[in-house]
């Protein structure tokens, strides 16, 4: 509650940026040499991802349609980054940035290589497909807030889908790393 006593509900939301392993080891040298941690964190728009909550909603809606381990795996860890990238020191007091979740993780070049071709492989659409076609029932059987979903599920999740799918494939062309944190979304002025 504020000062008012009005009830102010933050937006946590998965986010993912696509760097340079030479830009992040600079990151963590920042910070190890700082007085105050000071990491100087500022991946470039283009190379950040909002993914909003649907990182658990896709692999549902996957689980759903019978998407294999390997693929479903692959897509669990496109979005929570697993343990295969250190990023903690992006966590530390006061230059966090998802002190609202896990402590930042990621995935080295290779790993997204790797991820991203397996998410190529998905067939989202006939994943969707396999959803029962009225949108809240659809949104009642994945769970995670899809029942809410304004422009119903199918809508919301392909075009999260297709932004990860897009995201790592970009990383991959470029021999990028990929940092996965929960955190509010970048304020944009409207």
């Amino acid at each position: 509650m504020d000062a008012t006593g009005i009830l102010l509900v933050i937006a946590v939301t998965q986010q993912l940026a696509r760097v340079s392993a030479e830009y992040l080891a600079s990151c963590r040298m920042r910070a190890a040499e700082s007085s105050d941690g000071d990491h100087q964190w500022d991946p470039s728009a283009a190379d950040s991802l909002d993914l909003d909550w649907a990182p658990a909603m896709l692999a549902r809606v996957c689980e759903i349609a019978g998407v294999d381990d390997s693929h479903l795996a692959a897509l669990r860890q496109a979005t929570d980054g697993g343990v295969v990238l250190d990023a903690g020191f992006l966590n530390a007091h006061p230059h966090a940035i998802g002190f609202f979740g896990p402590t930042p993780t990621g995935l080295e070049s290779k790993e997204v290589e790797r991820v991203s071709d397996l998410l190529g492989d998905i067939d989202f659409r006939a994943a969707l497909a396999a959803l029962p076609s009225d949108d809240h029932v659809a949104g009642m059987l994945i769970g995670h807030g899809a029942e809410g979903l304004t422009r119903g599920p199918e809508t919301y999740l392909r075009v999260h889908f297709d932004a990860l799918r897009e995201f790592y494939e970009g990383a991959s062309k470029r021999g990028l790393v990929i940092v996965s944190w929960w955190d509010r979304p970048p304020r944009v002025d409207r």
